[in-house]
């Protein structure tokens, strides 16, 4: 058991990354067409349609991704302009009821403040013509005969 703690060892990592996969099969595929037995000119070909290929599945992936990403911003902005014309009808509703909240507490507020006027007119023609007022304001009796 020793002597294999002795020995030297070595340590594989395998983390292959996509860019190294890609470089690879890249390399691997030139080397194919340069050591394939064509001649130079159908190898030349062969290299011409398929970076032509290449070039031509590119541009349809970056129009189709062009066309998802005008989608997608599209639909954005058609939720962001539908939540703010929900939050201006909400706020305009809001802004209704509260005029008309205050209006109607003013109007209460004025309805109440004239009964107690009334009231207060009341008791003091009562108190200077010695006649106790009733609830509508008027005078009923006189205050020594109740």
């Amino acid at each position: 058991m020793a002597e294999h703690d002795e020995l030297p060892y070595i340590v594989v990592e395998r983390r292959i990354s996509i860019a190294a996969f890609l470089w690879g099969a890249a390399i691997g595929a030139g080397l194919a067409l340069l050591f394939a037995p064509r001649s130079g000119k159908e190898t030349r070909a062969e290299i011409a349609d398929g970076v032509r290929k290449l070039k031509q599945t590119a541009e349809e992936k970056m129009r189709e991704l062009q066309g998802s990403v005008a989608e997608t911003f599209e639909g954005v902005r058609r939720q962001v302009t539908d939540k703010l014309d929900s939050a201006r009808e909400a706020f305009e509703t809001g802004r209704q009821t509260a005029r008309e909240t205050r209006d109607e507490l003013e109007r209460r507020y004025r309805q109440s403040r004239a009964a107690v006027e009334a009231g207060l007119e009341a008791a003091r023609r009562a108190s200077t013509e010695g006649q106790k007022p009733d609830a509508q304001g008027g005078a009923t009796e006189e205050l020594g005969r109740s």
